[in-house]
């Protein structure tokens, strides 16, 4: 597991020092010594590497990484340029072409938008391949919740992207009045159509953020 290095190790590195994290860290270790883990264990900080704290702008909160072989690299609902774009991704965009008009790219490769601030973030940051949720309970919920509250007690406006009932579930943790959080439901096909299609959340998030004097993300990917 490469470490974190930028300015999230100030808010959060004391996590490193804690009894849970060191059991966390032993299992990971043991499973990808005995397992195929996703993602590659260089890639399971890269939504911190990526999106230093003192720029996040978004929150978009997954749970697991996917669980094939090449789809996960660290970033929730992203995948690697060469991979199909996973059916939940394909209705993210489609919510984008719709709320926003931009064409529906030929990859799911979310980069991009962790550049210009938005934090990617899955509840659990390891998966056993092909076995879905493999990696829940074992720590790593405790860690991304430290990770929400730091970002809830940064003193500027941020939104947070809550989409399906997990997500829905960190709504408790984020008290700080500047911050705006919009819920929907998953967008995956099983819910998609209760109400993520036409939640519009990428149009009030660059709406809120440039009432805040802050500049807008730019959603569209480009083709590879």
């Amino acid at each position: 597991m490469s470490g974190i290095t930028n300015d999230w190790l100030k808010a959060i590195g004391g996590e490193f020092q804690k009894p849970y994290y060191s059991n966390l860290y032993r299992f990971v270790k043991e499973e990808y010594g005995c397992y195929e883990i996703f993602p590659k264990s260089e890639d399971i900080f890269n939504a911190f590497h990526l999106t230093p704290l003192s720029e996040v702008k978004v929150v978009i909160l997954g749970q697991d990484p996917y669980h094939n072989v090449n789809q996960a690299h660290g970033l929730c609902f992203s995948v690697k340029p060469e991979v199909d774009i996973p059916p939940s991704l394909l209705n993210i965009y489609k919510e984008l072409q719709e709320d926003m008009g931009l064409k529906v790219p030929n990859n799911g490769y979310l980069v991009k938008w962790a550049s210009q601030g938005v934090l990617m973030l899955n509840t659990v940051l390891t998966v056993r391949a092909h076995q879905a949720n493999s990696h829940q309970g074992r720590g790593w919920e405790e860690f991304t919740d430290a990770v929400i509250h730091a970002v809830n007690a940064e003193d500027r406006p941020i939104v947070f992207l809550l989409w399906g009932r997990p997500a829905g579930l960190k709504k408790s943790m984020l008290t700080n009045p500047k911050h705006l959080i919009l819920e929907a439901p998953h967008p995956s096909p099983l819910s998609a159509y209760r109400g993520f299609f036409g939640c519009k959340h990428f149009s009030k998030t660059n709406e809120f953020l440039k009432a805040n004097g802050l500049a807008a993300i730019d959603w569209q990917i480009e083709d590879v």
